[in-house]
């Protein structure tokens, strides 16, 4: 038997709409991220890749939905994003997003010091310092939001039209 009290998602606090200035402010340094990541260079769509490979990391259904969305209409293959939990796997990536993917691997875990210095390796090969600087806030915005969903227990509802 486990010790461990399961509270039901309608007693969940929803911290986004019970603290709205900290939420706020979560999204303006989300959008500066997204900003810098476009000051860098970095398109939309490898933005996503990394929003998405962060929450599968993370479990966070509501923002896996999400992004999953954004993803697509950025022009995402389901291909691609069915196969990016495997990405080192397989050669449907470049090299400059197996670096951000690799680069937001290690933000998200970052307790694992070889994991950051491969990471680091492969970023300086196929990133510029701006890139990956962006590549690291994007990754940085898209955890503290995971946390946010998950604490809240965000629900997933069907999207229009499917």
């Amino acid at each position: 038997m486990s010790d461990v009290t399961v509270v039901p998602t309608e007693r969940r606090v929803f911290i986004d709409k019970q603290s709205p200035k900290a939420y706020r402010a979560l999204r303006a340094a989300a959008e500066a991220a997204r900003e810098t990541a476009a000051e860098a260079g970095l398109d939309r769509r490898l933005v996503e890749l990394v929003n998405l490979r962060v929450s599968q990391i993370n479990g966070c259904a509501y923002c896996l939905s999400v992004h999953t969305r954004a993803a697509l209409g950025e022009g995402e293959t389901t291909q691609r994003l069915g196969v990016l939990p495997a990405w080192r796997d397989t050669e449907l990536f470049t090299p400059r997003e197996r670096a951000a993917l690799a680069l937001a691997e290690a933000t998200t875990t970052p307790s694992d010091a070889a994991l950051q210095e491969a990471a680091y390796g492969m970023a300086r090969e196929a990133l510029t310092e701006e890139e990956i600087s962006a590549v690291i806030w994007v990754a940085i915005a898209i955890n503290a939001f995971n946390r946010v969903s998950i604490m809240s227990k965000h629900p997933v509802r069907t999207a229009a039209g499917q």
